[in-house]
């Protein structure tokens, strides 16, 4: 196959990871910045340019789309799938996982496990949004926020209502979650390819630091999941409609609890915590479905009286 990583970066891990992978089970690896890609936008032959060239000869797609370049990388995605190329993740729910709000209410009407949660508008409703989530201890999160950034712990009441009545002075949308005490500071990273959990690590904060991820001084260890967690990790992932997934679980007294559900999970922490091969898992995922593919091609170009 002929297979295009959707990267910005040729020299980030998973990147490098995913090119090498590829090469080894023999396909044509390709790294293309979406950034840079323009779009034909035509009824009877929808094109992607690149470079100056179009980009006819790819067969699949591997998004690793930054969160703040989500509109223009989803929309070349939806391009190349126009244009009948796989995608590890479809435009549709990397879009999806990329909404927290509408992630957490996807989730909730899977009936999957969440932390207690509120969002308002008004400030005039900050004291109901305090209630409803247990009051302090409590976390308030930035939507458009990532690793981490854009969390914060508000220890006391006033404490919560002033950073609420900042972050809403702003205009920016935050939503309240309950504090899941007895995390103490850890999480679970559960990788999801192909509905199955490949691979899972544990996340410790570092001294002081409620928030577990990597990039803010988290150790990482490999984990065992109980099938809940691995059920919940999976359930997470099909409610988004991604194949390749990073589901953040907390293990709370009622059982996990999802955080965050992320379309583009970095492989070096989890490849290195567990030794295991993930990027060989998603090229092998994206094997599987080009044959499938060619399968109903081959069916549809049978004509009804060969049968």
């Amino acid at each position: 196959m002929k297979i295009a990583v959707l990267s910005r970066d040729a020299s980030l891990y998973s990147t490098r990871r995913l090119l090498e992978a590829g090469n080894k089970r023999g396909h044509i690896m390709k790294i293309i910045d979406h950034m840079r890609c323009y779009i034909d936008i035509t009824a009877d032959c929808p094109k992607l340019i690149y470079q100056g060239e179009p980009l006819t000869n790819v067969d699949a797609v591997i998004p690793r789309i930054g969160a703040s370049y989500t509109f223009y990388g989803t929309a070349v995605v939806r391009q190349f799938e126009m244009m009948g190329v796989l995608s590890a993740n479809g435009s549709e729910a990397i879009s999806r996982s990329r909404d927290k709000l509408r992630c957490l209410q996807l989730l909730s009407k899977e009936g999957v496990g969440l932390p207690v949660t509120g969002f308002a508008h008004s400030t005039k409703d900050i004291e109901g949004v305090i209630e409803l989530v247990g009051g302090a201890p409590l976390v308030i999160k930035l939507l458009e926020g990532t690793q981490g950034i854009g969390v914060v712990l508000a220890e006391t009441y006033q404490a919560a209502k002033s950073v609420i009545e900042a972050f809403r002075g702003l205009n920016v949308n935050i939503l309240v979650q309950e504090y899941i005490k007895e995390a103490k500071g850890q999480d679970l990273r559960c990788f999801v390819v192909n509905d199955q959990v490949v691979a899972a690590m544990k996340r410790q904060g570092a001294p002081g630091e409620f928030r577990s991820n990597v990039h803010r001084g988290g150790k990482v260890c490999r984990v065992k999941l109980s099938l809940q967690e691995r059920d919940t990790a999976v359930r997470a992932a099909k409610a988004m409609g991604l194949q390749v997934a990073g589901v953040d679980l907390l293990r709370a007294s009622q059982g996990p609890l999802v955080i965050e559900v992320n379309s583009s999970p970095g492989l070096e922490g989890i490849e290195r915590a567990t030794e295991i091969d993930i990027a060989s898992k998603i090229i092998e995922y994206l094997e599987k479905q080009r044959a499938k593919q060619k399968a109903e091609q081959k069916v549809e170009q049978k004509s009804p009286g060969q049968g």
